[in-house]
């Protein structure tokens, strides 16, 4: 038995009246081991009862959740059945509103892209408009996917923050003008016909990671979102940290350089003014890197420059390169402040802009870390790159309701009033 990636195994609990949290336990852990489980070892890691695990994995079998994939013998004996996520067993479609592009996907049972689509999120302030483009967006690829209606569980929307979980709607976020209490969840599902989750941009993506991110996604960790605006997921021993009202992780205003830029709430230097993409294209044309400076509502502009910021920096422009530098120092002071915050072994880096910084931030941020790190001489802090790709938040979105419909809740063990 190999389990994944070093990740904490769920227990189930022989108390009546769980089945439904035991089927969960038992399906996650299938879902987390490498090389799928025999039941005899389901039995070892979850605690349940021999009987119980038969049974609930010949339910999963019948549902098409898991498959028997060969025999393997560890000895004398009778040679055990080995059992694992059958893939194509459920789907789920993700769509990651940023301000500058929508991405859909739709993702097998394990964590696999098996279609997509992006496409310019338009500039207009209805944003009645954008969610009938989503609407159409998702009803053609599903047709593409070739996928019964059926055998999808539901639509995960990614977000910028701040959102109101409990109504379903965008509350306010800075980099979407005219999205004040959109009640974007009931609208998507009514256009669709599908069940629809919303979430943070920066906490989807922390779900993709734990869902799909293989080793990366194990363990205790801040994911540090590099999109429009920037933001930071986290993970704490296997567990999402999601806060009182699910928008934890705006760092927007974390002062990271008390002579940087000046920020709206009229302290300098917090890191949104300092390292967000179109900071750091104001920061350009004032060195004289750049021409000229796209208006703070035109995302696909910023988007343009920053790319031709990197790309001047990537020829040794050394200009460039100093504005890049200097935002790298920047987010790894952030990063310092929540990794001793909360004591994590691992920064993951993601996001639309992320590949056009990657080899730099890579080279700058590590050792400025480790001279941060309270822990330093406890555990080591591990820097790296998603390993889920450029589409992270829309498969964190998708993700959203796989982790919603099969990973164990201990809170559906609690006894109603």
């Amino acid at each position: 038995m190999t389990q994944g990636w070093g990740a904490s195994m769920r227990r189930g609990t022989n108390l009546p009246r769980v089945g439904d949290f035991n089927q969960a336990v038992i399906l996650d852990t299938i879902r987390r081991s490498d090389d799928g489980l025999s039941r005899v070892e389901l039995v070892s890691a979850t605690g349940l009862s021999a009987q119980t695990v038969t049974n609930i994995c010949r339910r999963l079998l019948d549902l098409g959740l898991i498959a028997e994939a060969g025999k393997q013998s560890s000895g004398p004996g009778k040679p055990r059945t080995i059992l694992r996520l059958e893939p194509s067993g459920r789907y789920a479609v993700g769509v990651h509103l940023d301000p500058a592009v929508m991405t859909f996907v739709v993702l097998d049972l394990a964590g696999q892209v098996v279609v997509r689509s992006q496409q310019p999120t338009p500039p207009v302030t209805d944003p009645d408009k954008i969610v009938v483009g989503m609407a159409e967006a998702i009803g053609a690829l599903i047709d593409q996917s070739g996928l019964a209606r059926e055998r999808i569980l539901g639509i995960g929307i990614a977000s910028p923050g701040p959102i109101d979980s409990q109504r379903g709607e965008v509350v306010d976020p800075p980099h979407l003008v005219g999205w004040r209490n959109v009640p974007l969840r009931a609208a998507l599902s009514e256009a669709t016909g599908l069940p629809v989750l919303i979430d943070k941009d920066v906490t989807a993506a922390v779900v993709a990671e734990m869902w799909a991110g293989g080793p990366t996604g194990a363990g205790s960790f801040v994911f540090f979102y590099l999109g429009t605006g920037v933001g930071a997921g986290m993970a704490v021993r296997d567990s999402v940290v999601r806060g009182r009202s699910d928008n934890a992780g705006e760092i927007g205003h974390f002062v990271v350089d008390p002579d940087g830029p000046m920020c709206a709430c009229g302290l300098r230097g917090c890191i949104g003014a300092s390292c967000e993409p179109m900071a750091l294209v104001r920061e350009a044309v004032g060195l004289g890197v750049l021409e000229s400076v796209p208006t703070d509502n035109d995302a696909r502009a910023v988007d343009r420059w920053f790319t031709v910021l990197c790309e001047c920096a990537d020829s040794g422009d050394e200009r460039a390169e100093q504005v890049l530098d200097r935002s790298a120092v920047r987010v790894a002071k952030a990063v310092s402040d929540i990794v001793n915050l909360l004591d994590l072994e691992r920064v993951v880096f993601g996001g639309p802009f992320w590949s056009r910084l990657r080899d730099r931030y890579l080279r700058v941020i590590p050792p400025v870390l480790d001279a941060a790190t309270t822990v330093r001489n406890v555990h080591g802090v591990d820097v790296v790159g998603t390993n889920v790709g450029e589409d992270v938040g829309a498969v964190g979105a998708a993700c959203l309701v796989l982790d919603h419909s099969f990973s164990p809740r201990p809170s559906s063990l609690l006894i109603a009033g």
